[in-house]
């Protein structure tokens, strides 16, 4: 398991490095620099000239690379061009506020998915699985950000449940911080659930067509007992994996949910960063969100024995 674990980590050497370079090339490719944008139409070449001076940007593009690379090996992702701070702090100042959304919205959804997928796959062809099918289809065919806009119009304005604008950190306030984060909890919640459902319906049915479980209904064990012994372990490894990668794919950030719901996450960040061109935050937030693609991936990978006996740890 050790060596598995480091042969794992040292692959993921040369892939940060080639994400980093794609990063660093990618924020430069787009039109304009963080200098112009300060300075607007009224700055002089002179003052445009010493402002990329100050910032190291009249340098190659490889030397910039090689300052940023080695100042990244050692943990300092630099400073914002916007206001001078740290980005590494801010970083994981913001990604708390993401993950605290995602994490939870995750453990809801995979719950609740797999165990409505259990249940149509049980029911297969009948009035209830059509009905869960349909219903699963209408919510994947609705935008989170779209999803989130009808939510808060009916719990927020309509009904005034719910606060609409704004945000509480959890560490002032816990009870009104889970007031804050309700909505965006139970959009990402809704919208999951429906791709976890589809999964482990497929997933169930394939092994409820398995010459074991008919074997198991022979011996008379109930349909609770088949289910839970015998169809949902055998059944729930690729269920897993997708939850690994949705995992992985809402903790790099929810950009357009933070911006509907006003949450400074980590996808807010970024977005904010690309519109003002400061290359530090956009490069440290991309790097971080792969790292954190490796980090999941890499769990998955340790848990996936447990589900599937078939694979090997080694």
């Amino acid at each position: 398991m050790t060596g598995y674990v480091l042969r794992r980590l040292l692959m993921t050497i040369p892939t940060l490095l080639l994400v980093s370079l794609a990063v660093f090339v990618l924020v430069r490719l787009i039109p304009g620099d963080p200098v112009s944008l300060m300075f607007g139409d009224g700055g002089t070449p002179e003052q445009i000239a010493r402002g990329r001076a100050a910032l190291g940007l009249d340098q190659p593009v490889f030397v910039q690379f090689w300052r940023w690379l080695t100042r990244i090996a050692v943990g300092d992702f630099g400073n914002t061009i916007t206001d001078g701070q740290a980005v590494l702090p801010l970083i994981l100042e913001r990604f708390q506020v993401s993950a605290s959304v995602v994490l939870v919205s995750v453990a809801m959804a995979a719950v609740v998915g797999v165990t409505i997928g259990i249940i149509a796959a049980w029911k297969q062809d009948s009035k209830l699985d059509v009905g869960i099918v349909g219903l699963t289809t209408v919510i994947l065919s609705i935008p989170t950000f779209w999803l989130g806009l009808l939510l808060l119009l009916l719990f927020g304005l309509k009904l005034g449940w719910l606060p609409v604008i704004g945000y509480v950190p959890i560490s002032e306030e816990p009870w009104k911080a889970m007031l804050f984060l309700l909505l965006p909890v139970a959009t990402l919640t809704l919208h999951e659930s429906g791709v976890v459902t589809r999964m482990a319906r497929a997933s169930d049915i394939e092994v409820l067509r398995l010459e074991y479980i008919t074997h198991a209904r022979a011996k008379g064990l109930s349909e609770a007992r088949v289910l839970a012994r015998h169809v949902l372990p055998n059944a729930f490894a690729p269920t897993w994996t997708l939850i690994g990668l949705i995992l992985g794919n809402l903790l790099g950030g929810i950009a357009v949910l933070e911006t509907v719901f006003t949450l400074p996450g980590l996808g807010r960040l970024l977005a904010d960063g690309v519109f003002a061109r400061d290359y530090p935050v956009v490069q440290g937030c991309l790097l971080f969100t792969a790292l954190l693609y490796v980090i999941v991936n890499l769990v998955v990978d340790l848990f996936y024995p447990l589900f599937d006996p078939r694979v090997s740890a080694e």
